[in-house]
């Protein structure tokens, strides 16, 4: 469930001058692949922890098509839900693909579908989800619906489930600061004891070498629990180191 996560943060740029007889604007490669590794102290996704308020390793790989926008990639993270719930399995492996773009006027899109991925996870339903999603962006602000052609992590009967996301990565322009803003709403079709609002207040810093995050998360949900009763959708503050190359 990459928040993409995906999943995103806003980096500042750095720009410099240069003769114009030294030198040429060049183009940007025509195809781009990058890779990104993260360790997180609670694996937040809508709110709700995936990792029982526990740790998690994460990672992936992106590739773009610069010319066109088209866009897919990978990402892994261990989890323990699938677990928690009477199946098996601990890994959660997102599969997705899309394309971006501009509208004008400075709006941007993201339009594309993504499959969340169990193995062996032995639940029924099974946990295997597939969404198709849908972004506008302007300036640092964005809002995205993303909906499930299939039942939702699980959950019996709840094809055609949707989840409104509204935030915004604002470059505080102080030592490569960016502030994350997000609330959710998670509805869940034919099971409205399970639908929820979840929002974040984040700070990350890019250091060069890694990205450093500081979260508090929060939902108004008690619906999802852990095993020995926690709620796996309390308040609570998540740190995260990530690693993109």
């Amino acid at each position: 469930m990459k928040q993409a996560v995906t999943a995103a943060l806003a980096l500042a740029a750095c720009n410099w001058i240069v003769p114009m007889a030294q030198a040429q604007e060049q183009p940007a490669a025509e195809h781009q692949v990058s890779y990104n590794a993260a360790v997180v102290s609670d694996y937040r996704y809508r709110g709700i922890s995936q990792s029982r308020l526990d740790p998690a390793l994460q990672g992936g790989a992106d590739y773009t098509h610069t010319p066109t926008g088209l866009y897919a990639g990978t990402w892994l993270s261990t989890i323990h839900w699938t677990g928690d719930l009477g199946g098996s399995g601990s890994v959660e492996w997102d599969l997705y693909g899309g394309k971006r773009g501009e509208l004008g006027g400075g709006v941007s899109y993201d339009v594309g579908g993504l499959y969340y991925f169990y193995p062996n996870n032995g639940l029924h339903p099974n946990a295997n989800t597939f969404e198709l999603y849908g972004q506008l962006g302007y300036g640092p602000g964005y809002l995205k619906y993303s909906r499930s052609l299939t039942n939702l992590f699980g959950t019996a009967d709840s094809k055609q489930s949707g989840y409104w996301d509204l935030g915004a990565n604002i470059d505080t322009g102080w030592q490569a600061v960016t502030l994350q803003l997000h609330v959710g709403r998670q509805q869940v079709h034919n099971n409205d004891a399970l639908s929820y609002t979840d929002y974040k207040v984040g700070l990350a810093r890019d250091f060069g070498w890694a990205t450093v995050g500081l979260a508090w998360v929060k939902t108004n949900t008690s619906a999802y629990v852990a095993p020995d009763g926690r709620s796996l959708g309390r308040s609570g503050v998540v740190a995260s180191l990530t690693k993109t190359f």
